[in-house]
Parts: structure tokens; C-alpha cells; sequence
């Protein structure tokens, strides 16, 4: 992943820890201290936000834990690698495409970040430009060339970039 990918996942991480779970074991007390449990709804609601965010929580801690940190800015991108961004041609169509190699999680496949993991990505890592390669899909064979490879920061494509409030639990 990215440097600002990674980041990404520390900031969540800590407003996660530091401020929703405070907030949210406040709003538990509160609810609890209203007397009778078995028919708190403000209590109960509380209780399952707090498992959410435990489990989401979990989950960042794992990523950030698993991540390796790669930043293509120092690549030289002669070679398809990740951080590319890698103009193809269709070969049976002539359209060109644009794809960006990026890691799983900064993937928008709809706006041309690929996961290094999906199998275009795969096809394209360390080819050079002017090479060819297929790609295997269930019913049919794609065939590209590879017409340019340049650098462009992922971060500087993406169009859903999570912030504070996208973190938030409602």
C-alpha cells in the first residue's frame, strides 16, 4: 500500500480508539444509569455500536499490521510495477485504457485504481512498453499492448477518499 493509503488506516484507526469509543462507552454509562436494561433501547443501541466498532477496529489493527509500505515515487516505472500508471490498447477493440496499480485497499476499479492483486495487474507487472500480454476472462481472451508507463500519485486519482466523518459510527 501507499504511504497515504497507510496513513489513511492510522488516522481511522485512532479516531476510532480515541474518539468514537470513548464517546460511544459514555453514551453506554449514560443509557445503563437510566435503570432497567432488558428495555434500554438507548443502551442496548450503544452496546451493539460498540461491538461494531471492536470489530472494526480489529480489522484496521490487522491491515496496518499486515501492510507493507511501497512508495512508487522513488520507482523508475520503466517497467510496470506498483504505483504505475499504464496506458493499454485493446488490441481486438483499439481503445485505450488507463489503469493505475495500487494496493487493495486504495482500489476504485471504476476510476482505473486496480488492485496489484487483480489479474490485469498481474498481467501487466514488469512488462515495458511496447509489450503485449493477455488476459484469460471467463468466456473470452483480451489481448493489450502496452503503450506508456508513468508515474502519477494514487492518492491524486482517488475519488473516494474517506474522511473523519466517513469513520464515524451513526
Amino acid at each position: 500500500m501507499s504511504i497515504e493509503g497507510y496513513d489513511l488506516l492510522v488516522q481511522e484507526f485512532k479516531f476510532l480508539l480515541e474518539v468514537e469509543k470513548p464517546k460511544t462507552a459514555e453514551e453506554k454509562l449514560v443509557a445503563a444509569a437510566q435503570g432497567d436494561r432488558s428495555e434500554n433501547a438507548d443502551y442496548h443501541a450503544a452496546k451493539e455500536k460498540l461491538r461494531f466498532m471492536d470489530k472494526r477496529l480489529f480489522y484496521l489493527n490487522k491491515m496496518i499490521q499486515n501492510s507493507v509500505i511501497i512508495d512508487p515515487s522513488l520507482h523508475a516505472h520503466k517497467k510496470v510495477s506498483f504505483g504505475s500508471t499504464v496506458s493499454v490498447t485493446n488490441i481486438d477493440t483499439d481503445k485505450e485504457e488507463t489503469y493505475t496499480i495500487c494496493g487493495v485497499l486504495e482500489s476504485e476499479p471504476e476510476n482505473g485504481l486496480i488492485s496489484i492483486h487483480s489479474p490485469l495487474a498481474k498481467a501487466m507487472i514488469g512488462k515495458e512498453e511496447g509489450d503485449e500480454f493477455k488476459i484469460k476472462l471467463p468466456k473470452t481472451t483480451k489481448e493489450y499492448e502496452i503503450e506508456s508507463i508513468n508515474y502519477i500519485n494514487i492518492f491524486s486519482l482517488k475519488k473516494n477518499i474517506r474522511t473523519k466523518s466517513d469513520f464515524a459510527f451513526h
